[in-house]
């Protein structure tokens, strides 16, 4: 590999389960032949998870999300639960471990953990309802055990006990961005020593697990359930479950260890955009702008020789063309037609 600045990031290892697909190999499949994942519920499965039928029968409802299956099922014996526990636990942490578990196994460091300084970073999404559903078991439940089993505080921090890391172990959450900002935070930890590989990305899984939303004219959401990421019919998103999870060495360790590389971190950023909007939940031009020129410089690459982006496509009237905006001021060329740009929101939500 040339070109190389020494801050280089090698991904060694990955894993992830998304609307429609198991595994990485189900998932690119999916992409490759266009594949909708978003599923459309019928009202009986809706009835089951406990939407109601005025809510299912309003005419603004959409039966439309993108969810994971089989989140019942966890190996709770492998990664040393006890019945109750696995019972309890949030589904998040338990397909968190299982979903690293698989990464590590891609990157072949399923043994000797302990000669690593491995770091943990991930984030997962609040899980209200689940805590509501345990609830009415409360009297019988320790309520210290359902916080440590339930809080995303404990992501990172139970993966990192059950599997004997030594490394920080560290729970983000930053909203939309908590996986990216996982991956920069690994990076940077990874390139100071605070470690020596690394465990990074993200989990959400929300209930009722089968469930639609009302749509609200001038939100997020999409009044047709599909997702229409730079398309002059873009008119909002439509919520996805899914994990995905990355091992990440210093490249030349990696090289070094004659470990498998998927792929290169050059360069990443992270900032926000302070007051620079016209509210709290609408994007800026300058501040995307801003983080995109940070990751560009750290990486050193000629922005001319970029082919593709894999953006983050709102869905919408307001936020798309801003990303583009964003987009033409970061890489500051005159060249045209020469880079793709995508987002697999339009496919899982």
């Amino acid at each position: 590999y040339s070109n190389k600045n020494g801050l280089e990031i090698a991904v060694i290892g990955m894993a992830a389960r998304f609307p429609g697909a198991k595994n990485i190999t189900e998932f690119w499949e999916n992409l490759k032949s266009g594949k909708e994942s978003v599923y459309r519920f019928s009202e009986k499965e809706l009835l089951e998870n406990n939407i109601p039928i005025d809510v299912i029968r309003n005419p603004n409802y959409v039966n439309a999300k993108g969810f994971l299956e089989d989140i019942e099922y966890f190996d709770n014996e492998f990664f040393d639960y006890t019945p109750s526990e696995a019972m309890i636990m949030d589904p998040q942490l338990r397909i968190f471990q299982e979903c690293t578990w698989q990464a590590l196994e891609d990157a072949g460091y399923t043994t000797h953990l302990d000669k690593y300084l491995v770091g943990v970073y991930a984030g997962a999404t609040m899980n209200f309802e689940w805590l509501r559903r345990l609830d009415r078991y409360k009297a019988k439940l320790n309520p210290f055990q359902v916080l440590s089993l339930n809080f995303r505080d404990y992501l990172t921090t139970q993966l990192s006990y059950k599997l004997n890391l030594t490394g920080p172990s560290v729970s983000i959450s930053t909203a939309c961005s908590t996986s990216l900002v996982a991956i920069n935070r690994a990076c940077k930890d990874l390139l100071t020593g605070d470690c020596n590989m690394a465990i990074a990305g993200g989990v959400s899984i929300s209930f009722p697990h089968k469930s639609g939303y009302l749509y609200q004219e001038g939100m997020i959401n999409s009044p047709d359930g599909h997702c229409r990421a730079f398309d002059y019919k873009s008119k909002g998103t439509v919520a996805g479950d899914g994990i995905g999870v990355v091992i990440l060495k210093r490249y030349d360790d990696a090289v070094k260890d004659g470990d498998n590389i998927h792929a290169i971190i050059k360069g990443s950023g992270v900032n926000n955009d302070g007051s620079d909007k016209i509210g709290f939940t609408a994007p800026s031009y300058n501040g995307q702008a801003a983080v995109i020129k940070d990751a560009i410089y750290m990486s050193e690459i000629d922005v001319s020789k970029i082919s593709y982006i894999e953006a983050h496509g709102t869905g919408t009237s307001l936020g798309d063309p801003i990303e583009i905006k964003a987009l033409k001021q970061a890489f500051h060329t005159d060249k045209k037609g020469y880079c793709a740009i995508g987002s697999v929101k339009t496919n899982i939500g």
